[in-house]
């Protein structure tokens, strides 16, 4: 074998950089020199200028299979470096004609071989080993040859726009085209349709390259971004969460990732209940994340970020065994255990920090032992790979990961164009017509590529419906430090195969946010019991004294009184006492829903028992005012008779005006159940519970504009009645012979109302409190109002029945009767009784 070192020159900055290149003349053949002399060739070239052409010749009965002419490029390389050209002896005819017959359809290709994303290092080979395959199989484009034209686009788009030209411009026409980084397809894709080609990448994650619409003729053996998001929602389905969290580097390709798992996870019915991003510093976004009670957590970030964002999780706590975060599983092995200058965090803090996460992996290597559609197993692939990067690092070589997509790329391609022969043969068409004008044969290719599936050294190679590749996803979980495979999920199937070896800290998977425990707080059923003893025993002293004033109508000084008014007056303040009972009455007497039948009775006892009590005493003492408060009428005022209908009028129009509003405001704005959240308090028994203490209100919808106006003009009939005492506290009348009482109970029942009311509204959310001071307000006042009413009435009757008694025994005595009995005592009381029955007669 004849080896010739040819140097080529090319300029950058204006230096001149001599590069070789070895070129491997056919067997028995020469090399022919285009614009040399033999006698140049003869000297050992040393130098050759850019554009030269080599051309193979084969000596004799031979012909060359491979590249006849290579040309001199500018990177110091060579055209078709990858592909050996060769010189077969000719057997016969039927072999020329089998050689030449082949019909070359070409590919255009851009593999970075440098950049951010040198994948063309492992990928190109790759390819280029599928090729090889593709070519020497009978049963697929048995008249066509495979050819790839590529360049090095260094994952730049710029550069690429540059090589797409190239591509484009110059011979021969390409059937499609296959770029590597997102940005280089994002470029080509979007240009493709205006040449009527089909693009098919081999190492694109970017979902944005998912939209049909912007880019209606792109594939990809890589599958997107989001197909981690399949995965992620079968999991949380698995572990019964509903409830997640996330946080993302502001990138597109995470933003457009996140965007995709929110539909997701709606449609699942699962909530993403926090979303925080970050551009550099991610201390503020996992602080928020701890405020907010995340404990299911999507971190989508590079490796270098999530260096930055598990420091801050470990000073803030934000794991262990209530905290789950799921991650990408690109990342190295041992990516939290790399000293980061960025971090103040060790790796011990890290290793911590990190332990039971989970990731998520696309699967580009099929673990199984399977023959696919190129009869080589995945083993066997990466043991071909190796063979052919000879003996390179793998750790070291860009693309190797994706090598297997590269290789399940040019598959994928030779079957589709398999798979147009016969269709384009029936429309009078053939492969080779092809042009960047011809829509027909593209439409032909895309709908053959779109219905792609085959077992590849990848595993299955399906497109969804936006060309993105369909493939298995690798679950991983880090235990004690090394991550282990628990499961893999095949999203075009629906399938997930679970190994079952999960581990976790706790007793199983964390709940997806804190156990709260929802507790109602219900009044002391001691004070209850207490204040219902009091209100007991004043609807007990009401009702003597009514029976007492009922007892006594006939006695003048009880007439003189407005017995009626009093009447009413200590029925009223029995409602009221009656209220109490209600008052006290919450869910823990009453069913939920016979609460608002409760609310109901606490507003009419209290409204009507009002009225009646308070509004009585109001009529006395206003037309107390009336009638003798002006010193110029007093003489002829007192010689009038009052009419007792003005004053039960009185009283019925304050009656009215209570229950028309009760009435009003229950049938507009009903009173109903509300319950009052409270801060969540945290018990010392269980970290993980929280108690949600809960209070029941009645309530309506304007409960504050019911609750001003019937304050506004209760508190405006207190005032007034206030005035009204005060005015009257100097007139002496028999007409109303207790107005003084009257006043003096106005005057406490108002101070007792006008300091509770806005006292209980503060108070409202503490039920004991709120209880007590409006309970005992309502004792307090009808204790006061029963009593200053009507323990002088009996203490001013029992006084006149002993003075007449008195009388009667001294006109006995005088008339020497007494004597007729023999007992002292026994004549005393035979002597009260007869009396007491007699003055009640005389009444």
């Amino acid at each position: 074998m004849l080896f010739h070192l040819l140097l080529c020159p090319y300029i950058i900055h204006q230096l001149e950089v001599i590069c070789c290149a070895i070129i491997r003349p056919p067997r028995d053949g020469g090399i022919r020199y285009r614009g040399l002399t033999q006698e140049q060739v003869q000297r050992i070239v040393q130098i050759l200028p850019v554009d030269y052409e080599i051309e193979y010749i084969c000596r004799g009965n031979r012909v060359i299979v491979g590249p006849k002419v290579r040309k001199c490029l500018p990177n110091g390389t060579w055209t078709d470096i990858a592909q050996h050209s060769r010189c077969f002896k000719v057997c016969g005819e039927t072999f020329i004609r089998h050689l030449y017959s082949k019909k070359k359809l070409y590919i255009g290709a851009l593999f970075p071989m440098s950049g951010g994303w040198p994948g063309g290092q492992a990928c190109m080979p790759s390819a280029q080993m599928a090729l090889d395959l593709v070519n020497n199989r009978s049963d697929i484009l048995p008249d066509y040859e495979l050819e790839l034209i590529h360049y090095d686009s260094m994952c730049d788009p710029g550069e690429a726009t540059k090589l797409l030209y190239d591509l484009l411009y110059t011979e021969p026409i390409k059937i499609v085209l296959m770029p590597g980084c997102s940005g280089v397809s994002t470029l080509v894709a979007e240009a493709a349709r205006m040449w009527n080609l089909i693009v098919l990448s081999y190492g694109s994650s970017s979902p944005a390259l998912s939209n049909r619409q912007r880019f209606p003729t792109f594939f990809r053996t890589h599958p997107s971004a989001t197909l981690h998001n399949p995965t992620r929602v079968q999991l949380f389905q698995k572990w019964k969460w509903t409830r997640i969290a996330t946080i993302q580097q502001t990138t597109e390709v995470f933003t457009s990732t996140l965007d995709d798992l929110e539909q997701r996870t709606k449609e699942a019915g699962i909530e993403i209940s926090v979303r925080q991003s970050f551009l550099t510093d991610p201390a503020v976004a996992v602080k928020n994340l701890k405020r907010q009670d995340a404990r299911i957590i999507v971190g989508l970030f590079y490796e270098t970020e999530a260096r930055k964002v598990f420091c801050e999780v470990f000073k803030e706590k934000l794991y262990g065994k209530k905290y789950v975060w799921f991650l990408i599983g690109w990342y190295a092995d041992n990516w939290f255990k790399i000293k980061d200058p960025a971090i103040n965090c060790t790796v011990e803090n890290m290793t911590e920090a990190v332990e039971g996460h989970v990731t998520t992996e696309i699967v580009m290597l099929n673990p199984e032992t399977v023959r696919g559609v190129s009869n080589m197993t995945s083993q066997e692939f990466i043991a071909a790979l190796m063979s052919r990067l000879g003996g390179m690092n793998p750790e070291e070589t860009g693309g190797f990961q994706e090598a297997p997509l590269a290789y399940d790329a040019v598959w994928a391609l030779a079957l589709a164009l398999n798979k147009t022969v016969a269709p384009l043969k029936a429309k009078g068409r053939r492969l080779e017509d092809f042009n960047y004008n011809n829509h027909d044969i593209t439409s032909e290719i895309y709908r053959a590529l779109n219905t792609s599936s085959f077992e590849g050294v990848s595993g299955q190679v399906v497109f969804d419906a936006q060309g993105s590749r369909m493939a298995m996803t690798l679950i991983e979980q880090l235990q004690g430090g090394s991550y282990k495979k628990i499961g893999y999920y095949d999203s075009s199937q629906k399938n997930l195969s679970w190994f079952g070896n999960d581990v976790w800290i706790g007793a199983g998977p964390p709940a997806d946010r804190t156990v709260v425990i929802e507790e109602y707080r219900f009044l002391s059923q001691k004070l209850f019991a207490a204040v219902s003893v009091f209100a007991g025993l004043g609807i007990l002293l009401g009702i003597v004294c009514l029976t007492f004033n009922i007892y006594n109508g006939n006695v003048r000084y009880i007439q003189n009184s407005q017995p009626y008014l009093n009447n009413m007056t200590a029925v009223g303040c029995m409602m009221a006492l009656a209220a109490v009972f209600p008052l006290g009455i919450d869910g823990h007497h009453v069913h939920r829903s016979q609460f608002p039948v409760v609310c109901q009775f606490r507003l009419w006892l209290l409204g009507l028992g009002f009225s009646l009590a308070y509004g009585s005493m109001f009529t006395k003492i206003w037309w107390v005012h009336t009638l003798f408060t002006k010193k110029e009428e007093k003489k002829e005022k007192k010689k009038q008779h009052l009419e007792p209908w003005k004053l039960y009028a009185t009283v019925g129009v304050l009656l009215a005006i209570d229950f028309l509003s009760l009435m009003i405001w229950q049938i507009v704005d009903p009173l109903h159940i509300t319950v009052e959240k409270f801060t969540k308090e945290a018990p010392k028994e269980d970290l993980d519970v929280l108690i949600q203490p809960l209070l029941e209100h009645c309530n309506s919808e304007k409960m504050n504009t019911w609750l001003g106006v019937v304050y506004g003009y209760k508190g405006l009939l207190l005032l007034l009645g206030i005035f009204l005492a005060y005015e009257t506290k100097s007139v002496s009348t028999e007409k109303i012979n207790d107005h003084r009482a009257v006043g003096m109970a106005i005057y406490n029942v108002a101070v007792l109302c006008l300091i509770t009311a806005p006292v209980t509204m503060i108070l409202s959310s503490q039920q004991d409190a709120s209880f007590a001071f409006a309970s005992l307000a309502i004792v307090f006042s009808a204790y006061i109002t029963l009593v200053v009413l009507f323990v002088p009435k009996v203490s001013n009757i029992e006084h006149q029945d002993e003075k007449k008694i008195k009388v009667f025994e001294m006109w006995l005595k005088a008339a020497n009767i007494k004597n007729v009995f023999s007992s002292g005592v026994l004549s005393r009381c035979i002597i009260h009784s007869v009396m007491k029955h007699w003055l009640h007669c005389q009444a």
